[in-house]
Formats: C-alpha cells, structure tokens, sequence
C-alpha cells in the first residue's frame, strides 16, 4: 500500500488497485501549494469524507464532479448530495462495511461534530465518523476528527489495525498525548501516522511526544506529497 500525506487530514491511499482520496481539502490547505493539486487527485477512484466540515470537505463536490469519481460517506449527508448535487455517492452508516472493488471499508463511531455554514447558521450535515479499510488481509484505522472513546477497544477487536491514522492535533481533536493514550490504551498497532497537526498555530506542530510515548510502535511523521509505503 501506498500512503500519501496531503496536508492536514487529507490522503491519498492506493491500495488493492483503487487510488482513495481521504478528506480531500486542497483549495485553501496551506500544507499543500496548487501547483501539486493534479498529482494529488490524479487517477482517483473514489473520496472517502469522514464529516463536513470545510478543512475536510470543502472540494468534495468539485472533486466529484471534475474527477466523475463517488463519494463515500454517512448516509443522510450523501443522500442529500445525491440527490441536491447530482453526484454519485455510497451511503452508508456506522457499523456497516462497503465493497470498494476489492477494498472494503467499515464506517465506526468518532466524537466530534459535522455541519456546513447556511444562511440561518450551521446546519447539521449527518455524523462524524472513522473508517476501518482493509484488503488482502490488512487493516488501517482512520480516525477520522476524534477524542479518545472506549468504542476503540470494540474497533480493535473486531478489526484489528495495524495502522492507525490518527488525528492528533489538539484544539479541535485529541493531541499528541491523548492520541498515545488510546493508541496503546486500545489498539495494538504496528505503525501510527499523525495527521490534522501542523496547519495552523492553534496545532500541535510536532509529533516526538506522540513518538516517545509510543516504544516499539513506528510512528511516522508524513511529509506532504511524500509516499509512505508499508
């Protein structure tokens, strides 16, 4: 598999022959200049938006649109898409798993929030939620916008990551701390990824606590637009 860090929370994963873009924010992302934004998307065969808000949705409908490629999600925010939006969604819900040619993907619990701005205020856009993606026998956690839950210890069991793409910033998720905290609380993972960490002042901009809390797991501090092959 192939792991590309596009900034912020959003990835790039090819992986048992199809490309996932994972929140795709790319207008705006100050991790990622425009002039790689065609490498990034480039033979995408599907997003995969973990909630709406705009540091991880913003490009979606444009994205799926350019690129003629679906969205996969939760069911009530890509009912309304499909349906308002004229795009191809996959909608599904917590608990549930989808077949993304070969690519099999398990929407679980996060705790966060998920809405868009509308004229009246924020309006609810659906539910915040993770992903487990497995194939051939591999699984990668993605956190999606999360704290610390003891619905990991159920993930672990039942699906058992070897990687764990975690958000890990503070402020908005947990930090580098909290982030080590349910890593070896919950999961036995044998590579963690940081990610929603570095954009902005608010962050955390370094991972070494999340490293140093974490002996005998290979945490790997990702450089934008560099591959991570594991």
């Amino acid at each position: 598999m192939k792991i590309t860090w596009l900034g912020h929370s959003a990835f790039r994963i090819e992986w048992g022959g199809q490309i996932l873009l994972i929140d795709p924010w790319l207008n705006g992302n100050p991790m990622l200049e425009e002039a790689r934004h065609e490498d990034a998307t480039k033979g995408a065969t599907h997003i995969l938006l973990t909630h709406a808000h705009f540091d991880h949705a913003s490009d979606t409908l444009d994205l799926a649109r350019r690129l003629k490629i679906p969205v996969v999600g939760q069911f009530d925010l890509m009912n309304h898409w499909a349906e308002n939006e004229g795009i191809e969604t996959v909608g599904f819900n917590k608990g549930g798993t989808v077949d993304l040619g070969g690519v099999r993907v398990t929407m679980v619990h996060a705790t966060h929030s998920s809405s868009f701005p509308g004229k009246d205020g924020p309006q609810a856009a659906g539910s915040e939620c993770g992903y487990m993606i497995e194939h051939d026998g591999r699984t990668i956690y993605l956190s999606g916008d999360t704290d610390v839950m003891a619905d990991m210890a159920v993930f672990q069991a039942l699906h058992e990551p070897e990687i764990g793409i975690l958000c890990a910033g503070g402020h908005f998720t947990m930090d580098m701390k909290r982030a080590a905290y349910a890593a070896k609380t919950f999961f036995s993972f044998k590579t963690v990824i940081p990610c929603h960490y570095r954009t902005f002042d608010a962050l955390e901009q370094s991972a070494d606590r999340l490293a140093a809390d974490l002996p005998g797991v290979t945490v790997i501090e990702p450089e934008v637009m560099t591959p991570i092959e594991l």
